[in-house]
């Protein structure tokens, strides 16, 4: 049995109308007409009285239409249920992060999102700032902190910011190599303001121990400082290690480190969320796995 025709009359059948049946189904009022009589051949049975004004139910049009209706209803509840079909990433990804991130990982992950995904574009916006994402509409964020706040966003904790003491071999060669908590602080530190001011060997002990020589606000600032040997610096993993990879920084006393916080990825709330986010959403994810520096992946 065609479970399109059986549709078709249970729509006649309860608008009392092909004309009505018809346009709810988007069908002329022709094939309305012909695919009843074609249910009816089939089962051998008039299912409705026909008029110039009025369509009604026979006896047994009556006792079809008691019995399709709960079945077409549940059919249509568990189609609903399916997952949706998987499409193609599409559409302007407006994406928002810090400039560290941006640079350091972003372009990266950005360069093989567009090359897998060519129908997506991206408009990339990276501030030091908190963006609104609903406000000003923006799809997603990648965020490092301690903690997010606001609940009425969908945060997805991607990995860990672990920090670490680097130095590069310039300054090592003219200053020596720490090895004790006592020789770090006799030396130049360059400091990071948003980051973490205490180490960890077994319990938490202040960086440095007299003042910085240099203090900024930008980690790649500080990550440039260290990397010219203007001193020792506590830096992120994800920032300092390309550059351990190239041998123009060093880690130091590697018993010392400091977990400051996750990296998030951040969406508005919704309930369907576009494919271009979760395609972007999980090589984010795929590409932490991999990548050395990039803190502990959860």
């Amino acid at each position: 049995m065609d479970l399109n025709l059986l549709t078709l009359f249970e729509a006649v059948a309860r608008t009392s109308s092909f004309s009505a049946a018809a346009k709810e189904l988007g069908i002329p009022k022709s094939s309305a007409s012909r695919g009843v009589a074609r249910l009816e051949g089939e089962l051998g049975a008039q299912l409705l009285f026909r008029t110039t004004r009025q369509v009604s139910l026979t006896a047994t049009g009556t006792a079809l239409y008691d019995r399709v209706t709960p079945l077409l209803r549940s059919v249509k509840a568990a189609l609903g249920e399916l997952p949706e079909r998987e499409e193609a990433p599409s559409g302007t990804l407006k994406l928002t992060a810090p400039v560290d991130l941006g640079v350091l990982f972003l372009a990266e992950v950005l360069t093989r999102y567009t090359a897998r995904y060519p129908a997506v574009s991206v408009d990339l916006h990276l501030t030091g700032r908190v963006v609104d994402l609903v406000a000003e509409g923006f799809d997603v964020a990648l965020r490092a902190a301690s903690k997010l706040e606001d609940s009425s966003l969908i945060v997805r904790r991607a990995a860990a910011v672990v920090f670490q003491l680097y130095a590069s071999p310039l300054y090592l060669s003219r200053r020596g190599t720490p090895r004790t908590e006592d020789e770090l602080d006799a030396h130049d530190w360059i400091v990071f303001r948003g980051g973490p001011q205490k180490l960890r060997i077994t319990g938490p002990r202040p960086v440095p121990a007299h003042p910085p020589r240099i203090v900024c606000d930008d980690l790649l600032f500080v990550r440039d400082a260290v990397r010219s040997g203007a001193g020792i610096g506590l830096l992120p993993t994800f920032v300092a290690e390309p550059d351990v990879l190239a041998g123009t920084l060093v880690r130091i006393v590697p018993r010392f480190e400091r977990s400051a916080g996750s990296m998030y990825i951040v969406t508005p709330s919704a309930k369907h969320v576009p494919r271009k986010v979760t395609a972007f959403r999980d090589l984010v994810l795929e590409m932490l796995k991999t990548r050395t520096g990039a803190g502990a992946p959860v």
